[in-house]
C-alpha cells in the first residue's frame, strides 16, 4: 500500500479539526485510494509534534516547544502540506513561508488560509508549475461552498461572463438580523459575537476584505485572471443606516454583501459591496450563515450553488476534498495543470 505522509502547519481550530477528520478517514483512504495516510507532523507558531510512523488522535494535545517553521515541516519527510494558519492578505504571513518552501521542494500543498494566495498567488502558481507540485485551495475559496470546482469541472469549456458570490457567512448573518430583527449594525454585531458567529475583531468580514480575498482567489485560480486587491472596489456593511433598511423593507428588497466579477471584451471588473435582490431571486433566500455563488456562462446559462456547514468541520472537509483530488491525480500519474492545480 502506498504510504502518503501529511503535515499540517497552523494548529488552531481549523488545523485540529482537519487533523482529527483526516485520522478518522484513514480507512476510507485505504479502501478508496489504496493509500496509507500518515499524519507525520503538526505545528503551530511555537510548538509542534512529529512522528515518522504517524501521529494518533490521542497525542495531538501535547505539542512540544520549538517544533515549528518551514524547516520543521521539511525535516518531517511529509509528501503533502496542509497549511491552516492565520491569514493576512497584506503580508501573506505566516503561511507564505510554509507554502513557498513546500512548493519549492515539489511537495503538494493544500491551502486553507487565504492571505498568502492573495498576496503572492502569481508567484506560488508559477512555483508549482516549475516543480510539478499540486496546489489546492478549496478551503480558502469559500470552504464548503464549491466555487473553483464548479469552474474547473462542472462548467469546463464554457466562457464565464459573470460571477456573484455571497462569500462571507458573518456578514450574511448580520444583514439577516438587521433586516428581520430590526437591529442596528452594532447591536446585530454584538449578538453575533456573543453567539460565536463573529470574530472579536470582525473588520475583515464587515469591511468586505474577506469577501474580496475569496473573489480574487476564485478569479485568479479558477479563471486564470491576475487580479490584486488594488483592482477591486471594496465596500462593507458598516455604513448601512436605519433608513436604508427601512427603504429596502418597503421596496421588498433583500440586501446581501456580494463579491461580483464581470468579464467583457477580455477585461475583468471586480467589486465587493451591498446589492439588493427581489424575493424572486434565489440569492434573496440565502439566509443566516449560508453562502452562495451564481456563475453565468455563455453556453450553460446560470449555475447557482448554495451551501453551509458547521465550522470548523466544513472547512476541514473542504481541505480533505482537495486531499482526495491529489490522491486521485497521483494514482493516475498526473502532476499539475495550468496554474499549478491538478
Amino acid at each position: 500500500m502506498n504510504v502518503v505522509r501529511v503535515a499540517i502547519a497552523g494548529f488552531g481550530g481549523v488545523g485540529r479539526a482537519t487533523a482529527n477528520l483526516l485520522l478518522a478517514r484513514r480507512e476510507r483512504y485505504r479502501q478508496v485510494h489504496g493509500a496509507d495516510i500518515r499524519l507525520v507532523a503538526v505545528c503551530g507558531s511555537r510548538s509542534g509534534l512529529v512522528d515518522a510512523d504517524g501521529l494518533e488522535a490521542g497525542r495531538l494535545d501535547a505539542l512540544e516547544p520549538g517544533l515549528s517553521g518551514p524547516a520543521f515541516i521539511e525535516a518531517s519527510g511529509a509528501d503533502i502540506l496542509i497549511e491552516a494558519g492565520p491569514s493576512d492578505f497584506r503580508t501573506g504571513r505566516p503561511g507564505l513561508a510554509y507554502i513557498r518552501s513546500s512548493l519549492s521542494a515539489g511537495r503538494d500543498a493544500i491551502v486553507i488560509s487565504k492571505g498568502a494566495l492573495v498576496h503572492s498567488g502569481t508567484e506560488l502558481r508559477a512555483l508549482a508549475r516549475s516543480t510539478g507540485a499540486m496546489l489546492k485551495l478549496s478551503g480558502a475559496a469559500a470552504a464548503a461552498l464549491p466555487t473553483i470546482d464548479l469552474l474547473e469541472h462542472s462548467l469546463k469549456g464554457s466562457e464565464v461572463l459573470e460571477i456573484e458570490g455571497i462569500l462571507n457567512a458573518t456578514t450574511n448573518y448580520l444583514l439577516d438580523a438587521m433586516m428581520n430583527q430590526n437591529l442596528g449594525f452594532d447591536e446585530a454585531l454584538a449578538h453575533a459575537q456573543a453567539g460565536g458567529f463573529a470574530e472579536a475583531d470582525p473588520r475583515n468580514d464587515t469591511e468586505g476584505w474577506d469577501t474580496a480575498s475569496k473573489l480574487i482567489l476564485i478569479a485568479n485560480f479558477g479563471l486564470d485572471a491576475d487580479l490584486t486587491m488594488d483592482d477591486l472596489v471594496v465596500e462593507g456593511i458598516g455604513s448601512i443606516a436605519a433608513h436604508d433598511l427601512e427603504t429596502w423593507r418597503k421596496q421588498r428588497l433583500v440586501p446581501k454583501l456580494v463579491g461580483s466579477l464581470i468579464r467583457t471584451d477580455g477585461a475583468t471588473r471586480a467589486a465587493v459591496g451591498v446589492r439588493t435582490y427581489p424575493p424572486a431571486d434565489p440569492l434573496a433566500h440565502v439566509s443566516g450563515k449560508n453562502k452562495a455563488i451564481r456563475i453565468t456562462t455563455d453556453a450553460m446559462g446560470e449555475t447557482i450553488a448554495i451551501g453551509s456547514g458547521t465550522e470548523p468541520l466544513a472547512t476541514a472537509a473542504a481541505a480533505l476534498k482537495d486531499l482526495e483530488h491529489i490522491l486521485t491525480a497521483r494514482a493516475a500519474g498526473v502532476t499539475q495543470g495550468p496554474g499549478g492545480e491538478a
